[in-house]
């Protein structure tokens, strides 16, 4: 059965940093698309940022420029380095997988996915 746990989140201050790592198993993150959904209460979820199984990336406008998506092979895990923290990023973050190749250019809108972490709460005081 493919597991995706989320860690490395908690509290930051505005203009801080986290990082945040997907452990994931039975699932070769080296093999897919990836990436991190958040969810603010009352609000949608949102995707955040996607990585083919190349390597090519996609941010959403709101962290282009802040957040860097990456995958670590050897460890089999899927990372996200969040930098200059707002307090709009306050969210549950998820980490999800899709059984492609590529990301379809809508996945982090549409968010659709074959597998879903628990979600890791971040949140970011000014």
């Amino acid at each position: 059965q493919v597991q995706l746990v989320e860690s490395g989140g908690g509290s930051g201050q505005a203009g801080g940093s986290l990082r945040l790592s997907c452990a994931a198993s039975r699932l070769a993150v080296s093999s897919y698309c990836m990436g991190w959904f958040r969810q603010a209460p009352g609000k949608a979820r949102e995707g955040v940022a996607a990585i083919n199984n190349d390597g090519n990336t996609r941010y959403a406008d709101s962290v282009t420029g802040r957040f860097t998506i990456s995958k670590d092979n050897a460890k089999n895990t899927l990372d996200l380095q969040m930098d200059s923290l707002k307090p709009e990023d306050t969210a549950m973050y998820y980490c999800a997988a899709v059984l492609r190749w590529r990301c379809s250019p809508t996945w982090l809108k549409d968010g659709e996915s074959n597998y879903w972490g628990q979600g890791t709460q971040v949140t970011v005081s000014s």
